[in-house]
């Protein structure tokens, strides 16, 4: 069994020059990516990719500092295409207020359209919550029926216990930083089969790689790492995260 990258963004400009080669390591080293969308066009080029390629699956949606383009019309083309097999989750979407692009109002009504959208297609969601943890929960509730993952925990492990429930963690580079005290706890404390690992290519890149662009299959890092504050071995956090990656995605 290969590992997988639960959360990507090939589309991006960074990797323009030399994407094929990227694909072609993700194709001989990981079991699948999942290609992540923050936009209309990002999540249109996301299922282009999954259509293309079947090692990897498409998530489509708004991110919270992109919802000012949101509306009824670009709502119906996220449904239309959410109805492809290859689209697996809608996102990422949440709330975002370290950057707050729009009040606070906005971004949890556009929020709760997503959630509204994911549950009329029957899909997972992929939750990108930032300097609003406690609002994200207190939405997240209001959807008892829904399920998906956190993506980049950035919790406490009080709050990770209360979401385990219904969500997966998405664990990534910053798990390897010096200073991830706080999701070094969170994994500790939380079962291996609540945690699933990304990679936010480009972002987020794991050491020993940090400050170069990060890469799919840069996950091996992640795992190591999650392996060592686990006690268990490498290939036993493999098989559960991949497993877990695939009950996330409805996938096999």
């Amino acid at each position: 069994m290969k590992l997988v990258d639960t959360h990507c963004h090939l589309d991006n400009e960074q990797f323009d020059l030399d994407r094929l080669e990227v694909i072609n390591k993700i194709k001989e080293k990981l079991e699948f990516c999942v290609n992540i969308g923050y936009d209309l066009k990002s999540s249109e080029e996301s299922l282009k990719l999954a259509k293309e390629y079947d090692f990897i699956y498409a998530v489509i949606g708004i991110h919270p500092i992109d919802i000012a383009q949101y509306n009824d019309t670009l709502e119906k083309q996220l449904e239309e295409m959410a109805k492809d097999s290859n689209v697996v989750a809608i996102g990422e979407i949440g709330l975002d207020y370290h950057w707050m692009t729009e009040p606070k109002e906005v971004q949890e009504e556009r929020f709760r359209k997503q959630l509204e959208l994911a549950r009329r297609v029957n899909k997972p969601v992929v939750i990108h919550t930032r300097d609003a943890m406690e609002d994200t929960v207190r939405i997240l509730k209001e959807y008892p029926d829904l399920n998906g993952v956190i993506h980049c925990y950035p919790g406490s492990i009080e709050t990770a216990k209360v979401l385990i429930d219904r969500f997966y963690l998405g664990i990534g580079g910053t798990l390897t930083f010096k200073n991830a005290k706080k999701t070094v706890e969170v994994v500790k404390g939380i079962p291996l089969d609540r945690i699933v690992i990304e990679t936010d290519s480009p972002y987020l890149t794991p050491i020993p790689f940090r400050g170069k662009r990060n890469e799919p299959i840069y996950v091996e890092h992640i795992a190591q790492k999650i392996a060592t504050i686990k006690e268990l071995t490498l290939e036993e956090v493999v098989r559960i995260t991949t497993e877990n990656a695939k009950k996330l995605y409805r996938i096999g």
